[in-house]
């Protein structure tokens, strides 16, 4: 053990604070770690950062060693594949050096060289309409929220965030002349849509809980303060969200909570104009619009587990009117429908792979249709940027966990796939040296979880590699393989990459999502123990050698892992880790408390459910055990999991657990939820996970 690792870490002072639900009375030592006004508060997480600092100190070497890695694979200054859209260009830039991307357009094409590693050469008409390291300045944090070209080309709505707590101030920026209009409204939200004639455009706002509950109508050139609400939802399960139609016809308002959703159309010509009501919400029912010719065209769950296809004429579109496009077929989850001129482009899952099916359009009539082929079974494909609605190629991304992210355009009448960008990786990187499987785990039920892995051909399979098992498991989320440059660190130190596909995700259909959530959601860490146990015995990894990873949701996941097999790990990552889930849930004044009710249940109402939560909250149940070795997360200024969670977490682990594994909380004082959000600081944060994960499982050190 190094010196630093004999460092005495922090201990957080004690103050009793009583909490008392369903005649049951719980004592919470921590509850003052809230109050982030708190001067003690501060210290508290200032003390865990430079405890941390210290313990992983050995560790810098293999640090810096990782952030050259990742340096060294990645084409720093790149070009996205350009779109199409109303006579324009549309791309982004990166710079090497520069942190954060730039967003250009042109008339003309860029080309793309045929060598990654040759640099990219802009096209003399470029026009850059936003220059994200401009935006940033000085500022330690910076996020883009809103990018959204008016269908005319001229103007662009787009919000910044400096502080990570996602309340962004909206900006117009004319892109004729270049300059900002006047018209700014300070802390809105993500979604916005223009009227069909940029004269008007809708925004969204959030209630104290941080829930975009208001949709406002903007008329440019006047004053943000004459802004109207053209729909406020007082439902607190409800989200918000405002869009526009591919078709640019119609201002779309979706209404939605877990399990239901509405919608609201307002066309786009007549933006002073009242939305009307597609169809009215009924628990349970979710269903999504989307616009081209004489129909609407709805993907529903209305008597369709798995979600269906149906089309209703624009002038009468509710739930009577609606006909069938693409049945429900169980198994086959529908998850979303794109709508273009001449065709229709159905994402949907099968068997734990996504897919995408293709309906022609013939004078507005639905034609039969049918898949797209792809080579790999592991696989994640998916819509790309598609602005322009009249076209005959589509845009999708397709990526596994051994071929890097590709970006291809799909010819909708000669069903030919055309590669236009495979993600550059720099070095030796050889794809053929990697090894995708697709492994079961089979649990006490009976049902078999989907494991997807990746290692190189000459790591061993004799239980001597070590491995980093990675899972989320709820909102019906799927965690789809995906490449990362950053995880080839790993994979070339001999380790082996999975993904476990628990119950409460979506990869295998709503069913999949409904056995892991609410009195079901055991089976999330239960389908994720056995994952690891399928690992240890068919000789990927062992016991010792294996690390659990996961962040939000999924740190919930790691935490109830952590109580319930301590043993079956030596190292997990928890990032900004949702692991305070009762006491978060039975407050409904912190933020989307109460839209998280139909995820996992009511506590302050049913003394079932929180008895329930009770059993496998982790700060709950924190035991006089040898933990692993944890690393945990946090954003300060995090609006989603609140930094107290893991704060508190960490400091009960430390009063209770024994052993001597390293406990330790790093804290970013001046991000929220999604971290550093420079993408070299991103890297930096990565390499200091890794290095942490090598150190605890495999006892590599920096060469």
């Amino acid at each position: 053990m190094s010196e630093a690792d004999r460092l005495s870490p922090p201990v957080a002072k004690r103050v009793p604070h009583t909490r008392t639900f369903h005649g049951d009375t719980v004592v919470d030592e921590y509850a003052w770690l809230l109050d982030r006004d708190d001067p003690d508060t501060t210290a508290y997480l200032e003390a865990e950062n430079a405890y941390t600092e210290a313990v992983t100190a050995h560790t810098k070497g293999l640090q810096g060693q990782i952030f050259e890695e990742i340096k060294a694979r990645t084409l720093e200054t790149d070009l996205s594949v350009p779109s199409r859209y109303g006579g324009w260009w549309y791309y982004t830039r990166t710079v090497e050096g520069r942190q954060y991307a730039i967003h250009c357009r042109s008339r003309t094409e860029p080309e793309l060289p045929d060598d990654p590693a040759q640099p990219i050469v802009s096209p003399a008409d470029e026009q850059v309409l936003l220059d994200e390291n401009e935006l940033a300045g000085e500022s330690p944090y910076f996020a883009l929220g809103a990018f959204d070209v008016s269908p005319d080309g001229r103007l662009l709505i787009f919000s910044t965030d400096y502080d990570g707590a996602e309340k962004y101030t909206l900006r117009v920026k004319n892109l004729e002349t270049g300059q900002l209009l006047p018209d700014e409204v300070p802390n809105t939200y993500y979604s916005t849509a223009w009227s069909a004639d940029a004269s008007t455009l809708f925004y969204t706002t959030v209630d104290e809980a941080m829930r975009p509950y208001r949709v406002w109508r903007h008329h440019l050139g006047t004053d943000a303060a004459e802004d109207q609400i053209v729909h406020q939802e007082d439902d607190e399960r409800f989200f918000a969200d405002v869009s526009l139609t591919r078709s640019k016809a119609y201002v779309l308002i979706t209404l939605g909570s877990s399990i239901t959703s509405e919608v609201r159309i307002l066309s786009a010509d007549e933006p002073n104009g009242e939305f009307r009501l597609v169809e009215p919400r009924r628990q349970g029912v979710e269903y999504f619009v989307d616009h081209s010719g004489p129909y609407f065209f709805i993907v529903h769950n209305d008597g369709a587990l798995d979600f269906e296809l149906a089309k209703a004429p624009i002038g009468s579109p509710g739930r009577e009117h609606w006909t069938p496009v693409l049945p429900h077929e169980q198994g086959r989850r529908i998850v979303d429908v794109g709508a273009f001129a001449g065709h229709l482009i159905v994402p949907l899952r099968r068997g734990g792979s996504t897919g995408l099916h293709v309906i022609p359009l013939h004078d507005g009539e639905p034609q039969p249709g049918r898949d797209i082929d792809f080579p790999e079974e592991v696989r994640s494909v998916r819509p790309g940027g598609n602005p322009e609605f009249t076209t005959a190629t589509f845009r999708l991304g397709y990526t596994s966990l051994g071929t890097p992210s590709s970006v291809y355009d799909y010819d909708v009448g000669t069903r030919e796939l055309q590669l236009r960008k495979r993600q550059p990786v720099l070095g030796d990187f050889d794809p053929s040296r990697y090894q995708t499987v697709r492994e079961w785990a089979t649990v006490e039920d009976g049902t078999r979880i989907p494991i997807s892995l990746v290692r190189r051909l000459d790591t061993p399979a004799d239980g001597t590699a070590p491995c980093v098992l990675y899972g989320y498991g709820s909102y019906e989320a799927s965690m789809d393989p995906w490449f990362s440059i950053p995880r080839l660190s790993l994979l070339d130190r001999g380790f082996v990459f999975a993904i476990a596909h628990v119950r409460g995700g979506g990869e295998m259909g709503r069913a999949w999502y409904e056995q892991g959530k609410m009195l079901a959601k055991r089976n999330t860490f239960t389908d994720f123990v056995a994952c690891a146990e399928r690992l240890v015995e068919a000789g990927w990894t062992s016991n010792d050698r294996l690390a659990g990873r996961g962040g939000s949701a999924g740190g919930l996941l790691i935490g109830s892992v952590a109580n319930l097999a301590p043993s079956a790990f030596a190292a997990l990552v928890g990032e900004v880790p949702f692991v305070d889930a009762l006491n978060t849930i039975l407050d409904p004044s912190l933020p989307l408390t109460v839209i998280e009710w139909e995820e996992w249940g009511n506590p302050v109402e049913s003394a079932e459910v929180y008895r329930y939560m009770k059993s496998y909250s982790p700060y709950e149940n924190v035991q006089a055990v040898r933990y692993p070795a944890i690393l945990a997360t946090a954003g300060l200024n995090d609006p989603r999991v609140g930094y107290h969670e893991p704060a508190k977490w960490v400091a009960k682990l430390r009063a209770v657990a024994t052993g001597e594994k390293p406990l330790v909380l790093k804290t970013e004082m001046g991000a929220g939820h999604r971290g550093p959000s420079g993408r070299y600081d991103a890297w930096h944060d990565e390499a200091f996970t890794l290095a942490f994960i090598i150190d605890a499982v495999a006892d590599i050190k920096a060469e």
